[in-house]
């Protein structure tokens, strides 16, 4: 498989993960500087021409809330989830953990598949 393809497929794969990763953290109120180095130090690199957009996208649909606030003398936009955004979390980290569930059985029974049959 080239390149290019394996990492269209590698983005789509995390598409749905950023936004409940993103959704996990603003249980917390944070603007995004702070959210972006949050995810990251948890191992999930996010581009801010990526969550800025997310950001905005969520709120649109009434997952989050956000507030202008000055900080350190500069106007910060801070993000938190909505009573909608904590419950549509719950439900996605349910969903999430029974797909992930779900994986580990299939990927973990193709890994012994494919041994049995290399070792016959």
């Amino acid at each position: 498989m080239n390149e290019g393809a394996l990492e269209n497929l590698r983005l789509e794969l995390r598409r749905g993960s950023v936004i409940l990763a993103v959704l996990g953290e603003l249980r917390s109120e944070r603007y995004g500087y702070v959210l972006r180095r949050a995810l990251a130090e948890r191992g999930l690199e996010i581009d801010e021409n990526t969550l800025y957009p997310l950001l905005r996208r969520l709120e649109d649909q009434g997952l989050l809330t956000s507030v202008w606030r000055e900080e350190e003398k500069r106007r910060k936009r801070f993000y938190r989830l909505s009573p909608d955004g904590a419950a549509t979390l719950q439900r996605l980290t349910d969903e999430w953990r029974r797909l992930n569930a779900s994986l580990e059985k299939i990927l973990d029974g193709s890994t012994h598949r494919s041994a049995r049959v290399s070792g016959e």
